[in-house]
């Protein structure tokens, strides 16, 4: 998949960036590069905590997995 990242500078030449499309995924870094790359690492580990927490809230429930839409 893929996202859209908004990375701009902040103070003493750092960087910070965020993924809108995946509340949470905040991250800094000392180059553009390194704040896409730590944003790469925190993207899915975000995405697996919350499906993990979807299927305790819902435990039990049958669901039908369906594919809406493929970004």
């Amino acid at each position: 998949m893929e996202y859209t990242a908004i990375i701009k500078e902040i103070e003493d030449g750092w960087y910070m960036g965020q993924c809108e499309q995946v509340p949470g995924a905040m991250t800094q870094g000392q180059t553009v590069e390194e704040v896409k790359e730590n944003l790469k690492e925190v993207i899915p580990l975000i995405l697996e905590c919350e499906k993990e927490l979807c299927q305790k809230r819902h435990k039990g429930e049958k669901f039908i997995r369906r594919q809406i839409a493929v970004l």
